[in-house]
């Protein structure tokens, strides 16, 4: 695309938007430097989304562009949790994965106080945000939605990480069995919050684990892993195809069945309470789970006789995750209603988990 020819204005022209939570001018005099457009940073909006992190679009010259930093008050891994997602984005580039284009990263720190990085806008539709027009109304568009994820996860999986440069990306070595220790570890440590009600609430969990270390797969197919992929994980075209996977922040390497067990936790299927959904309306047309694996197992060439192992995986480390909202929430360090409903969630997802091995020890008997 042609770039308009504008007057080189001084970096301290950029648009003081008091809205912004970053130094526009600061982020101006860094893009001069790297030769990104020229002119005023303005049309500045901030992106909503299901992470701390900041998330904005705005234009400068004749280009759009999408901004992510850590939150204003980074974490002690946010500076890594930047690089690293950047850099799976510029090894995506040479990919079929539909992702958004990373355009450039700056490790800088003392630029805005933290690593950020600038993407390119991504045209498309989010479906746990709104459902628009044509995919509202169509339950055979909602059908095509459903295996355009399953579609994008392959994609993934079929990657090379070593031909594009990720080979180091992740600890292979041991990846499967150290995964209940590491989750069985987390929930441990919300006894650091005294006011946190405790694992009475949440069943067996032990017992999850211990089926879990008992069946586990031998070996494994690596690859690279989006690390939480679902439905708001994903941007749609108006055709019901995926325009981008997006939020990339525990990419890593390891079994990439993980993330189909991810998708397949939190997918409807009538035998779970209404807490464990898509969280998209309309939610009907979509393919069922038995559906989804379907294609999934026609698409890749990976085998999924191991898929329950994987599934009842998810469920326990996301159930765990969600717990720690909750112990948070109570120790006054999160939002009380979001706790609630994550710790619902998180009951749901264990209990399922449950329902899961009892489903598979009887298919095993049989």
């Amino acid at each position: 695309m042609s770039q308009i020819q504008l007057a080189q204005p001084s970096a301290a022209a950029a648009t003081e938007d008091v809205s912004a939570p970053v130094d526009l001018v600061a982020l101006a005099r860094w893009m001069d430097e790297n030769g990104l457009e020229s002119g005023p940073v303005h049309a500045v909006s901030r992106i909503g989304g299901g992470t701390q992190n900041i998330l904005l679009r705005f234009r400068r010259g004749a280009r759009e562009f999408i901004f992510r930093h850590p939150p204003a008050h980074p974490r002690p891994e946010s500076n890594k949790t930047m690089i690293r997602e950047s850099r799976v984005l510029a090894a995506l580039a040479s990919t079929g994965v539909p992702h958004p284009r990373l355009i450039a990263t700056c490790t800088d720190e003392t630029v805005l106080g933290a690593v950020f990085y600038l993407m390119e806008p991504v045209a498309g539709f989010n479906a746990t945000v709104a459902m628009p027009g044509q995919a509202k109304e169509s339950p055979e568009l909602r059908h095509a939605m459903g295996f355009a994820l399953i579609d994008g996860l392959v994609a993934l999986a079929n990657v090379d990480h070593e031909a594009v440069g990720l080979s180091d990306f992740g600890r292979l070595d041991g990846f499967l069995e150290r995964q209940v220790g590491r989750w069985a570890a987390e929930l441990e440590s919300y006894h650091r919050y005294p006011e946190w009600s405790g694992r009475g609430e949440l069943g067996d969990v032990h017992g999850i684990g211990a089926w879990l270390e008992q069946n586990r797969p031998v070996g494994m197919r690596p690859g690279i892993m989006h690390g939480d992929y679902h439905i708001g994980n994903v941007l749609y075209h108006a055709d019901g195809s995926l325009a981008a996977i997006v939020d990339w922040e525990m990419a890593t390497l390891g079994d990439p069945l993980m993330d189909l067990g991810r998708l397949l936790s939190t997918w409807p299927d009538g035998d779970g309470p209404p807490v464990l959904s898509m969280r998209v309306d309309p939610s009907t047309g979509f393919p069922t789970r038995e559906a989804l694996i379907a294609r999934y197992a026609k698409k890749s060439a990976r085998d999924l006789s191991n898929l329950p192992w994987f599934e009842i995986l998810a469920c326990y480390k996301l159930g765990i995750l969600l717990e720690g909202t909750y112990a948070r929430a109570q120790a006054g360090k999160a939002d009380p209603a979001t706790g609630a409903r994550l710790h619902a969630t998180a009951i749901a997802l264990l209990e399922r988990a449950r329902q899961r091995i009892t489903s598979n020890r009887e298919k095993v008997q049989q």
